[in-house]
């Protein structure tokens, strides 16, 4: 039987939490932080053709990776603790639906080097008892996330992942690797008609319509005139939506690490948009922004008036 449930108690689990998400955060940038580093150092032994080194210093970064995605899920258990405290105080029991997020914490938080987790981990334990805490730490009813359990799980990354992990570093930082992979396959084909002429209609309507009407009204003649006309007229910019609709891909993880976006079994890429160029005034660009003295004095004497 839990013990009963305190105001106090939810209070201090809420402040717990709190602290545990501003942790997990903090701790996500900084191994992001080091992955770059490591990342980079991986390229460079690649570039050296050092790939048996390469291979076991890669084994750290997937781990870290495995780290960081846990953290990820420990904090969104976190939110939802935090955002469903009120069902903390209705019952000393463990409601169903925060029973998976607190069984996880339970779970996780001795594996972890989040202290605050732990101190959230004790204070669960003191709300719903050491049976709970028992039956979460052994999973022995498979509530805890199974994520959870599979980034908390020892064991060497696969032949597989390592490889993939090696041609991402590779190909994000220009290294040739495997040899001959990044190679380029020539120019594309050609599939421009010779015609240079711009009219789609291959000047068909343009012989028809330089050729003299017989038994066409001037009104028929001038609305074959007019159709010609906006065959040729060129839409304006602005017409449509500024930016094609694209859909860009998923992170990177180590479940996924080649994220694509596919339709119709064909990968969609993501276009890249040009810096737009900046134009400066003219009495910007003699001053950096500050106006000559023939400018101010205008305004001067428009201020006079």
């Amino acid at each position: 039987m839990p013990p009963p449930t305190s105001p106090v108690l939810v209070t201090k689990i809420k402040v717990q939490l709190k602290l545990a998400i501003a942790r997990l955060r903090m701790v996500q940038k900084r191994d992001e932080a080091l992955a770059k580093t490591q990342r980079r150092a991986m390229a460079q032994l690649l570039e050296q053709n050092k790939v048996d080194s390469a291979r076991i210093r890669v084994e750290n970064i997937i781990r870290s990776d495995i780290i960081t995605e846990l953290h990820e899920i420990l904090e969104l258990y976190c939110e939802l603790l935090l955002a469903r405290a009120g069902l903390l105080e209705a019952s000393p029991t463990c409601d169903p639906g925060l029973e998976e997020a607190v069984k996880s914490i339970i779970y996780a938080a001795p594996k972890t080097e989040i202290k605050e987790l732990q101190t959230v981990r004790t204070l669960l334990a003191e709300k719903f008892g050491k049976e709970f805490v028992l039956q979460a730490t052994e999973n022995s009813d498979g509530k805890v996330s199974e994520g959870v359990v599979k980034k908390l799980s020892v064991t060497p990354p696969k032949e597989e992942l390592v490889q993939g992990y090696l041609e991402e570093i590779a190909r994000a930082y220009g290294v040739d690797w495997p040899k001959g992979k990044n190679k380029e396959l020539g120019d594309p084909p050609d599939f421009m008609d010779d015609d240079d002429d711009e009219n789609p209609s291959g000047g068909q309507a343009q012989r028809v319509l330089e050729e003299p009407l017989v038994g066409v009204d001037e009104e028929a003649a001038a609305e074959l005139m007019a159709q010609e006309d906006l065959s040729k007229a060129t839409p304006p910019r602005s017409f449509g939506p500024a930016i094609p609709l694209h859909v860009n891909p998923p992170s990177a993880s180590t479940d996924n690490i080649h994220p694509k976006v596919t339709l119709n079994r064909q990968e969609l890429t993501t276009p890249t948009k040009k810096p737009a160029a900046v134009t400066r005034k003219p009495s910007e660009q003699k001053g950096d922004g500050v106006p000559d003295l023939d400018e101010l004095a205008k305004r001067f004497a428009q201020l006079k008036r």
